[in-house]
C-alpha cells in the first residue's frame, strides 16, 4: 500500500476554522485527520503541503517511521504549526491502519479498558451574559445528565484583574455552583493569561467552590512559573493544550507544574504521541484529561485514546456547535446517562462528507482571547446544534 495524495479542507465553524485532511492510498483506503489550529490556517496548510511531498509513495502503515522523519527532518522542531500538521497526518495514518485491518484504532493501541467515558461540557454557556443566565444554562445541562461544566468567567482581564472584574467572575461561579449543587464538577478556565501573583490570588478566591481544576492559569512559556502557581494554589492545576510532544510534558511532570495533563491530539503529535504522554503521566500518578474543543475528527481520535489509556480521567466536549457540524462528517456520538459510548467502527469511525465541507469555506476570524468575547465562542442558541444525536 502506498500514499498517493493528501488533500486538505478548511471549514468555517464560527469561532475559528476547522482544518481537516485526507490521506489517499493506491488500494482505495483513505484516512482522515484533523489539524485545526486557531488563526494559523494558512501556515498550517503550507506545512502539510511540505510533508505531502515527502510522503507520496510511502507505506502509510509505517506510522512511527513517518512521525520520526517528519520531526527529525523539519530541523525547526517545535511549535504549533509544525506539530499540528504532523498530528493531523499521523491521525489519518492510524485511520488507514484500522480500516486496513477492519478494527477500531483502540484495538491497535492495546484494546479497550472502558466502553464509555465521562466528559465535561464546554460551550454550554452560549449566549449567557449575567450570572443568572449562566445559572439557567447550567441547570439545563445538569437536567440532561451532564456532570461537569467548564468555562472562563474572567472577561477581558490580562495579567492582572481588577477587584470589579474578579468580583464579577466569583459571582458567576457562585451562581453556577448554587444552580447545580455539589454533584456537578466545575472546571475554571483562564486561557493562560494571568501573572503568577494574580493566578495564585484567583486560585484562592475560587477554592470555596471546589473546582475540579483551574486550567492554564498563566501563559504557557514558563513552566517554572506554572510550578510556582501550583505550589501555592489550593485547587488543582491543569495545563498542556499548548505543549507539544512528550518532551514538553516530561518537563511539566518533572517540575511538578500540573495536577492534570491536557495534551491535544491535533497539536501535541497525534494519537501515539498522546499515548506516550499519558503513559509518562501515569508514572507520576497524574490523570490524563485531553484537550478537545475542536472538530469531529479530533473528537473521534481522542475517544479512541480514551478507550485504552489507564489514567484517563475526563474528556472535554463542546456540548453544542455550529448547526452544520452534523452535516460535515458521518460523526455519530452516542450519549447515555452522562457518558459517551466509544465507537467500535473501523479506524477512527468517522468520514468526511466532502460536498458539505465546501459549503462552509474558510472565513477569517478576529483574535478573541483577551477581547472580552470568550463567552461568544458559539453563535446564538438558535444557530447551534447539540453535539449528541440523542441529547
Amino acid at each position: 500500500m502506498k500514499i498517493t495524495d493528501i488533500k486538505t479542507y478548511v471549514v468555517d465553524c464560527y469561532r475559528t476554522n476547522w482544518v481537516f485532511l485526507k490521506v489517499f492510498t493506491d488500494e482505495g483506503i483513505s484516512g482522515v485527520g484533523e489539524s485545526t489550529l486557531e488563526y494559523k490556517e494558512h501556515a498550517l496548510l503550507g506545512a502539510i503541503e511540505d510533508f505531502k511531498r515527502e510522503l507520496i509513495g510511502k507505506d502509510p502503515l509505517r506510522i512511527e517511521e513517518h512521525f520520526y522523519h517528519m520531526v527529525r527532518d523539519s530541523y525547526w522542531r517545535t511549535g504549533p504549526v509544525l506539530f499540528s500538521a504532523i498530528s493531523g497526518i499521523e491521525m489519518a495514518l492510524w485511520d488507514i491502519s484500522g480500516k486496513a485491518l477492519n478494527v477500531p484504532v483502540h484495538r491497535l493501541l492495546g484494546g479497550k479498558m472502558r466502553d464509555s467515558v465521562r466528559f465535561y461540557a464546554n460551550g454550554w454557556f452560549a449566549g449567557a451574559r449575567t450570572p443568572a443566565e449562566f445559572a439557567d444554562k447550567a441547570r439545563e445541562m445538569a437536567a440532561r445528565g451532564v456532570t461537569a461544566l467548564k468555562w472562563d468567567p474572567f472577561g477581558s482581564a490580562y495579567m492582572t484583574i481588577s477587584s470589579k472584574e474578579l468580583d464579577a467572575a466569583i459571582e458567576c461561579i457562585g451562581s453556577v455552583r448554587d444552580a447545580v449543587g455539589p454533584s456537578v464538577d466545575l472546571l475554571i478556565e483562564a486561557h493562560g493569561r494571568f501573572n503568577v501573583a494574580t493566578a495564585v490570588s484567583i486560585a484562592r478566591q475560587i477554592a470555596p467552590f471546589d473546582p475540579m481544576f483551574f486550567e492554564e492559569p498563566i501563559p504557557p512559556e514558563s513552566i517554572d512559573s506554572l510550578a510556582e502557581v501550583r505550589a501555592k494554589s489550593p485547587v488543582p492545576i491543569a495545563a498542556g493544550e499548548r505543549a507539544y510532544t512528550r518532551y514538553a510534558f516530561k518537563e511539566l511532570l518533572e517540575k511538578k507544574a500540573v495536577d492534570y495533563v491536557q495534551p491535544d491530539v491535533s497539536h501535541a503529535g497525534g494519537i501515539m504521541e498522546l499515548k506516550k504522554i499519558a503513559a509518562m503521566a501515569e508514572a507520576y500518578y497524574v490523570p490524563f484529561t485531553p484537550h478537545n474543543p475542536s472538530g469531529p475528527v479530533a473528537a473521534a481520535a481522542t475517544l479512541q485514546l480514551a478507550a485504552c489509556v489507564p489514567n484517563f480521567h475526563i474528556l472535554e466536549i463542546m456540548i453544542n456547535d455550529v448547526a452544520w457540524r452534523t452535516s460535515l462528517t458521518t460523526e455519530s456520538v452516542d450519549y447515555r446517562e452522562g457518558e459517551i459510548i466509544i465507537s467500535d467502527r473501523p479506524g477512527l469511525g468517522v468520514e468526511l462528507i466532502e460536498s458539505e465541507l465546501a459549503k462552509h469555506p474558510y472565513s477569517p476570524k478576529k483574535l478573541r482571547h483577551y477581547a472580552g468575547t470568550l463567552t461568544d465562542i458559539r453563535p446564538t442558541q438558535e444557530k447551534t446544534a447539540y453535539y449528541f444525536n440523542n441529547f
